[in-house]
């Protein structure tokens, strides 16, 4: 074979590892909200304080995705809230260290007893029946807007520990999720 031949396969071949290289890397490259849906969501019924988002969400994308946190026009403040059980078997909810991983490929519940949104300081109350709109904001920065029906909904029978740890009965001034 000539030299012009093979420094012409030798090229082709390189650059269609590079071609191939970044085609399987572009999944990796796009915002987070872009690889996830939800569905099935519901926010409880709520007058004034708090009011809990559940449903499911999935991550259809190829590498893990974080919700950090949102916004919401009916709240102060949208966090993301775990329910831990202590050594006496007592709930305490809680704001989640790191937000909520989701893996690639995977699915998330949010559940009453266990993780979900929190709204948090409500600006109005939220009726049975109405729609509240939350963004769901993202590690990189990418957000998705998402609208949950209000139902009613007595809650789960945790503590709320604002700062993290239960205060149970020592006075420690924890709210009931609900």
């Amino acid at each position: 074979m000539n030299h012009k031949i093979i420094r012409t396969i030798t090229a082709l071949t390189a650059a269609t590892a590079l071609l191939t290289t970044a085609c399987a890397a572009e999944p990796e490259k796009g915002p987070m909200a872009e690889a996830v849906w939800v569905k099935d969501q519901w926010a409880n019924a709520a007058d004034t304080g708090m009011a809990a988002v559940f449903g499911s969400i999935a991550n259809t994308g190829a590498r893990e995705v974080r919700i950090v946190g949102g916004t919401s026009p009916q709240a102060g403040t949208v966090e993301i809230h775990e329910v831990v059980a202590d050594d006496s078997g007592a709930k305490t909810m809680r704001q989640k260290e790191g937000g909520l991983a989701i893996p690639a490929g995977e699915a998330r519940e949010l559940i009453p007893g266990g993780d979900h949104l929190m709204l948090m300081d409500l600006t109005e109350p939220l009726l049975p029946g109405a729609d509240v709109g939350v963004t769901l904001r993202f590690e990189d920065g990418s957000t998705l807007p998402v609208t949950a029906q209000v139902r009613d909904f007595a809650g789960g029978n945790e503590e709320y520990a604002p700062d993290g740890h239960h205060h149970g009965d020592e006075g420690g001034g924890g709210h009931h999720h609900g």
